[in-house]
């Protein structure tokens, strides 16, 4: 199911103070670009006025000069002020642009993990680049092309008035159904615009959410199925913009002819009037001039406001992004408590939960309830279960990609509270299951962690996982397809070992290696415990048979821990896990039975 996020509809003064906010840094900037529009729409009106004096010199006989003269000058200066004044004003849109962006990827990249996940992937993308286009258009040019048209269409419409005012009358009937036309109109071309720009969004969600899982549906034979699906959202935006040019085109169609059955109404009108003397074949002239340049501000109008329109939704969207949850950087107040924390830090455990009660949402069921643990500060604790026991939730617990609804975390016997996330995240370092590829080369993505690292730092932790053949290759660039699943594994892992963390988190880091690998990766999670702690969740048990502690997770809660033998000899459910995935166990006494219903491993 599509969910939609919009932010309900408000007056338009709010509106365009959101659009405003926007530009407001700018302000210096955008008023001088207004003042040289307006230099540039005064230069423009007086053109037709010269060209009148050119025509009564030339009735008259009186020299060209000064006219001619004129006219270069309106020419030159007027180029020049036009391109200052769009220069300016597309340096500033760029800037604009630049802002909303940076604001937009910090925004995204400081929300808490729920805040963006819950949203499309390609949703996000497209608020970063096509919101932030229509947003400059409206916070920079069409602010100050409002105005100038503005100016220029009442400028005008004085200075007709000036030639003649019988024409001016029958020049204005045209503007006010021109207006009135454009009313009526333009709202409906901004609503159907705005849908169209929505359905732009949940396009790019669908296609890069199905992007990511190419290979699986290509397995699946469900291309064009698919396709049809993301097409579904970009024929819905097709739709709202044939609306949107089918109002557009009935407005300017309309407008036009309205337009032009003015200049033949003005013709008319107008030669009648110079056959009875009461007006000058120059002064028709220079009105007709008016009148043909008429339809430049009516554009610039029309065009603004549809851009105006389109701008200020985007802007809405943006500023929407606002209300995404942040993970705070402010450094805590902390809290009192016992001495020996702080002081035997040796003897505290480095995590431990009390209590702890979490869930993904505050409508949602809780993912773990009343878990209370402690993992030494050195050794290797693992965690295994079925499938939707709670295992990934107690690792985003530690890595505060999620908070507890109740109870409490410590790190080093001091609770979560007191550290920042970054603090937190310093002490921690953690190997995903999937392992995504962080965009850049294969050092980049060793670096993400410990940037100072050294050359020979590189080589040493690459060849303890087995990887000394990128040892010269790392300015690759790296993507999904130039490494294998087992690669991208293994140069997670290398960056997390380059941390020397207290903790190190493996979400089933052996899951795609062949035995060999596995086995050189057993021994730096070994070596890794000898000196620190290492949590493991365990999809597959043999990865921690050995494990100085394992978690039994059951249904949000923990069900049992002990040693691998202490509990094939206690426990029903692990003797089943064990027994599902044929992991011999000649250490340990033969399993009992498992009582009915059988249940299955996780995968």
């Amino acid at each position: 199911m599509t969910v939609r996020h919009s932010l309900p509809r408000t007056g338009a003064a709010p509106r365009l103070r959101t659009l405003w906010s926007f530009a407001l840094p700018h302000k210096r900037a955008l008023v001088g670009a207004l003042l040289l529009g307006l230099v540039a729409s005064a230069l423009g009106l007086a053109t037709p006025m010269v060209t009148k004096w050119v025509l009564d010199a030339l009735g008259t006989s009186s020299s060209l000069k000064g006219p001619v003269v004129a006219l270069l000058v309106l020419l030159v200066v007027g180029g020049a002020v036009r391109f200052r004044q769009w220069t300016l004003l597309g340096t500033v849109g760029e800037r604009v642009v630049l802002e909303a962006r940076e604001t937009l990827v910090r925004r995204f990249l400081r929300a808490t993990v729920p805040a963006v996940t819950r949203r499309p992937t390609g949703e996000l993308v497209t608020r970063v680049t096509s919101d932030t286009v229509l947003l400059r258009e409206a916070a920079t040019g069409a602010l100050i092309g409002l105005i100038n048209g503005t100016v220029m269409l009442l400028g005008t419409l004085v200075l007709m008035g000036v030639l003649d005012v019988v024409l001016l009358g029958t020049t204005m009937v045209a503007v006010a159904f021109t207006g009135v036309l454009f009313a009526v109109l333009m709202p409906g071309i901004a609503a159907a615009q705005q849908r169209a720009q929505e359905h732009l969004g949940l396009l790019g969600g669908v296609l890069a959410g199905t992007l990511r899982a190419i290979r699986t549906v290509k397995v699946s034979r469900a291309e064009d199925r698919t396709a049809e699906r993301i097409l579904a959202e970009a024929r819905s935006s097709a739709e709202y913009g044939i609306h949107a040019v089918r109002r557009e085109a009935l407005a300017w169609t309309t407008s036009m002819s309205g337009l032009e059955l003015a200049t033949i109404a003005i013709l008319g009108v107008g030669a009648w009037r110079v056959g009875e003397g009461q007006m000058e074949v120059s002064s028709l002239i220079a009105f007709l001039l008016y009148a043909f340049g008429l339809m430049e501000p009516i554009t610039e109008l029309s065009t603004n406001v549809s851009a105006l329109q389109s701008g200020i939704a985007a802007a809405e969207r943006i500023r929407e992004t606002a209300g995404l949850a942040t993970e705070s950087t402010a450094k805590p107040a902390p809290s009192t408590g016992p001495a020996s924390y702080r002081e035997q830090r040796h003897d505290v455990p480095v995590l431990t939960l009390r209590q702890v009660t979490a869930a993904y949402g505050p409508d949602a069921e809780p993912a773990v309830r009343d878990i209370d643990l402690a993992v030494a500060r050195r050794g290797h604790t693992a965690i295994v279960g079925l499938s939707g026991a709670g295992k990934t939730t107690l690792f985003s617990l530690f890595l505060r990609f999620l908070e507890p609804t109740r109870g409490e975390l410590l790190l080093d016997g001091r609770p979560y509270r007191d550290h920042t996330h970054e603090e937190t995240r310093a002490r921690l370092a953690y190997v995903e299951q999937d392992t995504p590829v962080v965009p850049g080369t294969i050092r980049d993505n060793l670096l993400l962690s410990r940037p100072d690292t050294t050359d020979e730092e590189l080589r040493r932790v690459l060849s303890d996982v087995r990887l000394a053949e990128k040892i010269d290759s790392l300015d690759t660039p790296l993507s999904d397809t130039t490494v294998s699943g087992g690669e991208r594994q293994r140069i997670a892992l290398a960056r997390a070992l380059l941390r020397t963390p207290d903790v190190l988190l493996l979400d089933e880091a052996t899951a795609q290696l062949d035995g060999l690998t596995e086995a050189a990766v057993h021994d730096c999670v070994r070596a890794r415990a000898a000196t620190g702690a290492v949590v493991t969740i365990a999809h597959r048990l043999s990865t921690v048979i050995d494990a100085d502690t394992i978690v039994v997770m059951e249904a949000g809660r923990i069900r049992v821990q002990g040693s691998h033998e202490e509990l094939l000899a206690t426990d029903a459910l692990y003797r089943e896990l064990v027994k599902s995935l044929r992991i011999s166990a000649d250490t340990a006494p033969d399993p009992e039975p498992v009582p009915a219903p059988a249940r299955q491993a996780a995968p």
